[in-house]
């Protein structure tokens, strides 16, 4: 039976999408050694802190988080290498690029293969050449969508055959579809609305995730549906930048900034929405399918990863993502309903067909099976 050791920058000190991607690969790897079908797993991560509130006999967590993070590099570097040392593992599993180079140095001369995990824009540019040399000289490259896979390929002429899709997954039993939370009703003031909504993270770095336009699309929106509202999820420095678009524009009082709401209460927010908006750029976009698992039809970017989770389409609407007239024209259709895309029970039977914890888990197993 093969030993697999996992290598990740943060998997639990920190709520985002790589995150959520690890810890359920982390659940998956653990279902299955719990049958039998793999060994025991050990991961090192470099920036979290003990303890690790995730209960497994089958996977060893060491952590090596440092103020200093150069320390917690090296501090992490000596721990894999006196493994490797004390026993050769069959595969390395690198979590982020950035952490690539370093299992390279480590692997090669002991003649350890790996496979480097990548998501999104962290690879849609030209690498760094360490960083370029050490996925030419993995074993795989896992990604999370064609288009991630597509672009990382051209843009540093990467082998296509070299990377797989390994999409991300949701938790169905978690997000699914339900009444309205009366308490969250009441305190967004959303009672007869019409709401759209965006989870995302508000920094000035990330406004690609296409609030400002979804706030350009809203008087165009209100004026077919004049009780909409929007409720934002999610915090950042971004925010006062928003609001003031929101106030010049003549629609604050139709957009609700929620702050930040943790991962548990994200399934009651989702059920308040009639459509779920996020015209933006990513590598896939796990919000999409959280929220058509909860039976909430979606709009997406039409040039990214996020016509995985809409499959090309045919799950959501997809718009150019920089255009508020499209959005406003699409959240018009949905609001309307009569689309098979607005329907609820479709759309959470379509997901949990595609994008379930068991059809995740099979796939990984299909694929730990096959490296080397």
């Amino acid at each position: 039976m093969k030993s697999h050791v996992f290598v990740f920058l943060q998997v639990f000190g920190w709520e985002g999408g790589i995150q959520s991607y690890a810890q359920d690969l982390l659940t998956a790897y653990h279902s299955l050694a719990a049958e039998g079908e793999l060994h025991r797993g050990e991961v090192f991560l470099l920036r979290d802190l003990p303890p690790i509130n995730f209960p497994s006999q089958y996977l060893n967590f060491r952590c090596f988080a440092s103020r200093w993070l150069p320390w917690g590099r090296t501090k992490l570097a000596i721990a894999l290498l006196t493994h490797f040392w004390g026993a050769l593992p069959d595969h390395v599993f690198c979590g982020h690029i950035k952490l690539a180079p370093l299992i390279q140095w480590l692997t090669e001369p002991l003649g350890i293969p790996y496979t480097v995990f990548t998501h999104g824009k962290e690879v849609w540019y030209p690498l760094p050449e360490a960083q370029k040399q050490a996925l030419l000289g993995a074993a795989g490259i896992w990604t999370v969508s064609r288009y991630s896979g597509d672009l990382l390929s051209e843009v540093n002429q990467i082998p296509r055959e070299k990377i797989q899709v390994v999409s991300c997954v949701v938790d169905t039993d978690r997000f699914s579809p339900g009444e309205k939370s009366q308490q969250l009703v009441d305190r967004y003031s959303l009672a007869g609305k019409q709401v759209l909504l965006t989870v995302a993270r508000l920094w000035s770095g990330d406004i690609y995730k296409g609030v400002d336009v979804t706030i350009r699309a809203l008087p165009a929106i209100a004026a077919q549906f004049p009780e909409v509202k929007y409720l934002v999820i999610g915090r950042g420095d971004d925010q006062p930048r928003l609001a003031a678009l929101a106030q010049e524009l003549g629609v604050s009082d139709r957009v609700v900034f929620a702050g930040f709401v943790p991962t548990a209460d994200l399934p009651d927010h989702y059920r308040l929405a009639d459509a779920y908006v996020m015209p933006s750029q990513e590598g896939f976009g796990i919000v999409y399918l959280e929220a058509m698992a909860c039976g909430v039809p979606v709009l997406a970017g039409d040039s990214d990863g996020s016509a995985d989770p809409l499959q090309d389409g045919r799950l959501g609407w997809q718009v150019p993502h920089r255009d508020p007239e499209a959005v406003a024209r699409a959240c018009i259709e949905i609001l309307q309903g009569g689309d098979v895309r607005s329907q609820g029970a479709w759309l959470r039977e379509e997901v949990i067909k595609g994008f379930s914890k068991s059809v995740f888990k099979a796939r990984l197993q299909k694929l730990l099976n096959s490296v080397n």
